[in-house]
């Protein structure tokens, strides 16, 4: 995401002023976030661009709000972002779009709604993603059983095991290479529902969770098909999956144009980039577009009142890619879905994903 965005900024000015990217590492923990968004408040931040993270970002994002500084471009679907608490600009897809489309391509080829699993995590952004999964089952017919189960563990008290109730498997953050209580939650409802997971969802996760999990199903001898949210690392989520001999069985919702696409955008994006173009520095560089094209429809002084009133209700075309803030504050509802197939991701028709699930 930072190679992305640096390689965006790069050599840039805004109204005769250079543009200063600072980063600082949270670690992935949210109290570290919130001191490194308290230290760049210190120094005056225009915007924070590109923060990383589901429980990272909704810590901070409250900080923000109080501090009227506007988020722009951060690589996450979650909920809390849309439209999120103070002055949020999303490009992207949310996760729900992205679980909502593989839901209704799964059910339109015969799936049952007790047949489509997910694997989480259990905490509060877990708990985020199962209500949008719950609300893609809500719109469908035939599902209402899924929707109360859904609905019984999402009831439960935040530190009581929320496994073994549903057609979800949680893991623990704190235990990302720990796959065996969620495995065995699923295992439940196999026996439980009488039927198999033939897809599971994994929504938000990082690579070592959602590669741990493929890997232990394997290891089981499991034939679940398993779906991954855009925010995975592609490149290194490969070498992981190769590493174990994992070569296919695996879709992936994607949120960007394949990085082989004709578009300018994604043409400036490859030579920019060269061998670090990824599924995630490309979102990077997007976004780190996205926020010159504002900044550049500013009309007068450059404040941060100006610059979200130069990017609500507008719509741009950055190399080709339209995005849209008319109706909401996220640009782009595009998601392509990819297939694992010998050791490679390859962009798939809706119709070629139904052929998967069929099998």
């Amino acid at each position: 995401m930072k190679a992305g965005i640096e390689a965006a900024l790069k050599n840039e000015k805004v109204q005769g002023r250079t543009l200063e990217f600072i980063v600082l590492n949270d670690s992935f923990e949210p109290s570290f976030a919130v001191e490194a968004a308290k230290k760049l408040i210190d120094q005056n931040v225009f915007v924070m661009l590109g923060n990383t993270g589901g429980p990272t970002t909704q810590a901070v994002v409250p900080l923000l709000a109080e501090h009227k500084i506007p988020g722009v471009g951060f690589p996450l679907g979650s909920a809390h972002l849309r439209p999120g608490v103070g002055d949020i600009i999303n490009f992207r897809a949310s996760f729900g779009q992205e679980v909502n489309r593989l839901i209704e391509t799964a059910l339109a080829v015969g799936l049952k709604a007790q047949e489509i699993c997910a694997y989480l995590p259990g905490d509060a952004a877990g708990m985020g993603s199962l209500a949008m999964i719950r609300a893609a089952f809500e719109k469908q017919p035939h599902a209402a059983d899924i929707v109360n189960k859904i609905d019984q563990i999402i009831a439960l008290p935040p530190d009581q095991d929320h496994n073994g109730i549903g057609p979800v498997g949680f893991y623990k953050r704190s235990e990302l290479t720990q796959a065996r209580a969620g495995y065995q939650s699923l295992k439940q409802w196999e026996k439980a529902a009488n039927t198999p997971c033939r897809l599971v969802l994994t929504v938000g996760g990082i690579n070592i969770s959602t590669a741990n999990f493929i890997q232990y199903s394997r290891y089981k001898e499991e034939k679940w098909l398993v779906s991954i949210t855009s925010q995975i690392e592609m490149t290194s989520f490969i070498k992981e999956m190769a590493a174990h001999n994992i070569k296919d069985g695996v879709i992936v919702t994607q949120v960007v144009p394949p990085l082989d696409s004709s578009l300018p955008i994604i043409e400036e994006a490859r030579k920019a980039l060269g061998s670090d173009i990824s599924n995630i520095s490309l979102e990077g560089y997007i976004v780190g577009k996205l926020c010159l094209a504002i900044l550049r429809n500013v009309k007068g002084e450059l404040t941060r009142e100006n610059f979200l009133k130069a990017v609500r209700g507008r719509a741009f075309d950055l190399g080709g890619l339209p995005l849209d803030f008319s109706n909401d504050n996220q640009g782009s509802d595009f998601v392509q879905l990819q297939v694992l197939e010998e050791g490679a991701f390859k962009t798939k028709t809706v119709e070629q994903i139904q052929k998967l699930l069929q099998q």
